[in-house]
């Protein structure tokens, strides 16, 4: 900045050499006067051009380092931002895979709760349904109770009539499924050792044919007995005999043969106990079991 141009230096120099001058300058002394000052006036530019231009340029250095601060900060934001709307994705993400999750378990829980309405209604209709059949279960109980009240009674009658026409015949006492008519002594004798039915029985097995013909649902078990003389074997075909020798006779006298069956007991349960001539002849003897079909009981014999 003190630097000072070399002919002003020169004309300095010169000035100083030369003697003193009177008091009034003359022109020359006024021309050199005004270049000084235009000269000391081009430093003090240049040196304030200089200082200017320092000035900008140490503004302009700070500016930039400023900038470049900015600059750094805003990188250095862009960065977190850059991270935080990573995280910002990957929890928007993690949201929309929740928000799927919760809405296939609402989906999920929306079935289920139809199914179970469905459910809830299928068992309320198959209660319904089951209420209905209880009712109708129960009425026909009541009719089929009604019915065989109805049929117990007639069949009661039915029996008592059977028994008083047929004790007329013959020996007839009530069992518990039905009658059971004693052929013996008293109404057909069968002599010792024979299965021969004598002739002036067969009035009586067509009496009682008469009477078991006007019978429906019935059926009719003839039982063959025997004295306690001979083995046990001997007397089971003997009775078995006997049995089927009443069969015959009735199937003569117009009894379908598919209602009738036949069977020998031989000497057991025997009417009369001892070994007289009576008590044998007692024994010796068919009986005719007479049941109500419907029931589907084979009579209990005297066994």
């Amino acid at each position: 900045m003190g630097i000072i141009p070399s002919d002003v230096e020169e004309q300095v120099i010169q000035e100083e050499r030369l003697p003193s001058a009177p008091s009034t300058p003359g022109p020359q002394v006024h021309h050199n006067r005004s270049a000084k000052a235009a000269g000391w006036a081009g430093i003090v530019l240049a040196v304030l051009a200089l200082g200017v231009t320092l000035a900008l340029g140490l503004w302009l250095v700070r500016s930039v380092r400023r900038l470049d601060r900015r600059m750094t900060r805003v990188s250095q934001q862009m960065e977190q931002l850059t991270h935080r709307v990573g995280g910002t994705e990957q929890q928007s993400q993690t949201l929309a895979q929740q928000a799927s999750q919760a809405a296939a378990s609402a989906r999920a829980a929306a079935q289920q709760r139809d199914e179970a309405k469905q459910s809830e209604e299928t068992s309320a209709a198959q209660a319904q349904s089951a209420l209905q059949a209880a009712a109708a279960a129960q009425q026909q109980a009541t009719q089929a109770e009604q019915k065989a009240e109805e049929y117990r009674k007639q069949h009661e009658q039915e029996i008592q009539q059977l028994q008083t026409v047929l004790g007329q015949i013959a020996e007839t006492h009530r069992t518990a499924v039905g009658l059971v008519m004693t052929l013996g002594e008293k109404s057909i004798r069968f002599d010792f050792d024979k299965s021969d039915i004598k002739p002036q029985y067969r009035d009586i097995l067509n009496r009682i044919a008469g009477v078991l013909m006007t019978l429906k649902q019935y059926s009719i078990y003839v039982y063959g007995y025997t004295d306690d003389v001979g083995t046990k074997e001997y007397n089971l075909k003997l009775s078995g005999r006997r049995a089927q020798a009443v069969r015959n006779s009735l199937i003569q006298a117009g009894i379908k043969p598919g209602v009738i069956t036949t069977k020998g007991f031989g000497k057991s349960d025997p009417r009369a106990k001892g070994e007289s001539t009576e008590a044998r002849s007692a024994n010796r003897r068919v009986e005719i079991g007479i049941v109500d079909s419907r029931l589907l009981i084979e009579p209990l014999s005297q066994k």
